[in-house]
């Protein structure tokens, strides 16, 4: 598997995780992504996110997600 191809599987990763963690649809998980430019912020991070496991990555997230104000 490519970069390309290992960042679009982290990214669907953390997106099912956000779903299932944010007690959404994968839908709504993914208009709030959308919103947040969350799949570009999983882009620019790859360099570290890449030595991490998912929790962590989903716990960055999260934070991202907080930080610009999301609601959840």
């Amino acid at each position: 598997m490519n970069e390309q191809q290992q960042i679009l599987y982290m990214q669907v990763r953390i997106l099912r995780m956000a779903s299932e963690r944010f007690g959404i649809s994968l839908k709504e998980a993914a208009l709030l992504f959308k919103k947040f430019e969350v799949l570009s912020y999983i882009r620019v991070g790859w360099g570290i996110f890449h030595t991490e496991g998912d929790e962590a990555v989903f716990i960055d997230v999260k934070q991202f997600l907080k930080n610009k104000g999301a609601d959840i």
